[in-house]
């Protein structure tokens, strides 16, 4: 995929001129979004994302646009995990509903800014040594490994950081926020608010889920502009998904077994190609493992799409069914 510079240059300007104008929405009105709003953010959003695709298909094939949406469909499904994360900190904090709209923002933000340089030095690498798909690939099945292990996230599970910790200790802080600002005046000494302390939290949480994302995406695709592409629609509509699945998010029960099955699967299928392509002088003596298979995109978007459907529609039955169990286990009293 020959991608000019005049195709990333109009990109980014696209991109940076939404993610400016959803910026100045809230910096002019900050509120907590409807259900219509959030609804109307999110089908724009997921509708750009689509259509982009197309525009992919057009200009070169149904294999790169393939790439994308499953791409795509994998940041997305990481991203909405890491909502799980963004509600444990927000509600840890205590942070105002009118507010959260703004910490969702310089999270995503920060996200685009870190995912953006290991993209850079993922693509260098890939480019220059064939081998990193072994370790992008061992990193993918731990990480599918964690996820089995992990329960339903609680907010008792956020453990504060040592940047964290070190912030409350060193830092002047008000006990109170200041709107969305993170610095105020108390007794006529300027200090930081809380709201600094959950940007510094957003900001390691956008870390780590960056570790994860980034080889599974160069599982999928090693065209950087895909890869970065996925990543920027992955992120945009994140802060209205956020307040659109509100209560939902604790139903996702399975949600992590899911990822932990694409994850896995992505996995493996980096291994796969760094067989194909191998060139380590102690694996078959440095030749390329001939029986190692390549996965078609197809089969690619296929697990990732049943994987995710099937988590999402047993975690559903199962939270209903609770749900229906708690209410007659009330009435029995």
């Amino acid at each position: 995929m020959n991608v000019s510079i005049w195709v990333w240059v109009g990109t980014l300007v696209v991109l940076t001129a939404v993610l400016l104008f959803d910026l100045l929405i809230i910096g002019r009105r900050p509120h907590e979004p409807s259900i219509k709003e959030s609804s109307l953010w999110v089908a724009f959003y997921v509708g750009l994302a689509l259509i982009f695709g197309v525009g992919i298909w057009l200009t070169s094939g149904a294999t790169m646009a393939g790439e994308f949406y499953a791409g795509w469909l994998t940041e997305y499904s990481l991203s909405v995990d890491n909502l799980f994360v963004f509600v444990i900190i927000m509600a840890r904090f205590a942070v105002p509903r009118a507010y959260q709209q703004k910490v969702l923002l310089i999270g995503i933000v920060l996200a685009l800014v870190m995912r953006g340089g290991f993209i850079a030095a993922g693509a260098a690498l890939i480019s220059q040594f064939s081998w990193v798909f072994y370790i992008f690939g061992a990193f993918l099945v731990y990480t599918a490994i964690n996820f089995l292990r992990q329960g339903e996230q609680e907010e008792e599970d956020f453990k504060e950081n040592l940047l964290i910790r070190w912030s409350r200790r060193a830092l002047p802080l008000s006990r109170t926020f200041d709107g969305a600002r993170m610095t105020t005046r108390e007794n006529g000494r300027r200090m930081f608010t809380p709201m600094l302390v959950v940007m510094i939290a957003i900001g390691t949480t956008d870390l780590i889920f960056a570790l994860d994302s980034i080889p599974a995406i160069f599982g999928i695709t090693s065209e950087p502009y895909l890869v970065f592409t996925a990543n920027v629609f992955a992120l945009m509509g994140l802060r209205q998904l956020y307040f659109l699945l509100g209560g939902l998010l604790d139903r996702l029960v399975y949600l992590n077994i899911g990822l932990a099955v694409v994850l896995g699967f992505i996995g493996v299928k980096l291994v796969l190609e760094a067989l194909a392509d191998n060139n380590l002088p102690f694996i078959n003596g440095g030749e390329h493992v001939s029986w190692a298979p390549h996965v078609p995109i197809g089969v690619s978007l296929s697990v990732i799409l049943g994987s995710l459907a099937v988590a999402t529609v047993a975690s559903l039955i199962k939270s209903s069914r609770d749900r229906r169990r708690e209410i007659a286990a009330a009435a029995k009293r």
